[in-house]
Order: structure tokens, then C-alpha cells, then sequence
């Protein structure tokens, strides 16, 4: 019986060749993977293959996991490595778009201070109250997030990652999830506003 094994035990297992054991760590996480694919990709197609490649990256590279970071961590940054190469084949972002923020005015005066009033998500939990369509138009709201900025969004504020854990899964400084967090909020808000306003 393998379900109770913990994971460190399965990938060593897995890693001395054992299928058994790596066939219960796809078991483990497969839900988890297409869940996250998805809602990086916004794409049941994608998400599938996505969902497969993370799972083929992961049988080639298991070798590879050193164990200085928890496993979940390491699969969702596979997950998002392929997202972004499937992105950069097919140019998937072209109904993005910009959020940068504007340049620095000439007086030095950063333009930056309208976003730091904007509050938390979690400040009104959306998923109580959404209808539907609220929840259509946040869906597309997102898919027009440029993947940067949408794959920060799902780690945080639907995967409930820390800014430390965004960091590593996507290899960026907390300064920079948090940025980039903080646009994707201030974008989504504004394509919401009208809904929640009326």
C-alpha cells in the first residue's frame, strides 16, 4: 500500500526506478497540476498537454529535485516553464494586455501612489458572492492579464501561494511578485468596476 507513504519516500523510490512509485506521485498530483495548467492557460487543450508535459519533465528531471524545496513547489514551476514555452510557440497572449504602469513623471514623482490604496482580494472574499456572470467577465479579465502578471495572480490570490513561494516557483524577487501582483489586482479591478458598481 502507498497511501500512506510520504512523498520524500516515493521519489527516492521513484528515483532508484521504482514505476510503482512515481505512478503514485502522478496519482498524488495530477488533479493539482491540470487544476493550476488551466488556470495559467485558460485552456482545456492546453491544460491536457501542459498536464502531460509537466509529468514527462518530471519523470526526465526527478533526478533532478534536490528536496531544498517542497516538492509542490518544484511541480509548479515545471508547470509554469511549459506554459510560458507553449506561450512563446503559439504567441498565446495576443488578446493581453498592457498593464505597465507609466513612466515616472519628469518632477520624479512616482504615479504608482493610486495602486497602493487599492485593497487586498481577500478583503471581500469574491467567491461568496459572484453570480455567474461576474464570474465570466473575471474570467476574461484575466485571460487578457499578459501571462507575467496572470500566472502571479493565479499563484497568489487563487493558489493562496506566499510571495517567498511565488518567488521561487517563478524565480523572481518578493519586490517583484509583489508588484506584479499589485498591477494584476489594479487591472482586474478596473475591468470589474462596472459590475460591482451597478
Amino acid at each position: 500500500m502507498t497511501t500512506h507513504v510520504s512523498d520524500e519516500e516515493l521519489i527516492k523510490r521513484a528515483k532508484k526506478g521504482e514505476e510503482r512509485a512515481f505512478t503514485e506521485l502522478v496519482k498524488r498530483y495530477e488533479s493539482l497540476v491540470y487544476s493550476f495548467a488551466f488556470k495559467v492557460c485558460r485552456d482545456e487543450e492546453k491544460a491536457s498537454e501542459t498536464w502531460q508535459d509537466t509529468f514527462i519533465n518530471v519523470f526526465r528531471k526527478l533526478h533532478q529535485f534536490d528536496g531544498r524545496s517542497k516538492f509542490t513547489t518544484w511541480l509548479y514551476s515545471i508547470v509554469t516553464n511549459s506554459c510560458k514555452m507553449k506561450r512563446r510557440r503559439r504567441k498565446l497572449d495576443q488578446a493581453s494586455v498592457s498593464i505597465e504602469l507609466p513612466p515616472e513623471s519628469h518632477d520624479g514623482s512616482d504615479h504608482d501612489h493610486s495602486v497602493q490604496t487599492i485593497p487586498s482580494w481577500k478583503e471581500t472574499p469574491l467567491d461568496s458572492v459572484m453570480d455567474k456572470e461576474l464570474r465570466t467577465v473575471l474570467d476574461e479579465a484575466i485571460q487578457r492579464l499578459p501571462y507575467e502578471y496572470r500566472v502571479v495572480f493565479v499563484l497568489r490570490d487563487v493558489e493562496g501561494m506566499s510571495a517567498e513561494e511565488t518567488g521561487k516557483i517563478l524565480k523572481l524577487s518578493v519586490p517583484a511578485v509583489k508588484s506584479r501582483l499589485r498591477r494584476a489586482r489594479v487591472f482586474l479591478r478596473e475591468q470589474l468596476n462596472p459590475y460591482m458598481t451597478a
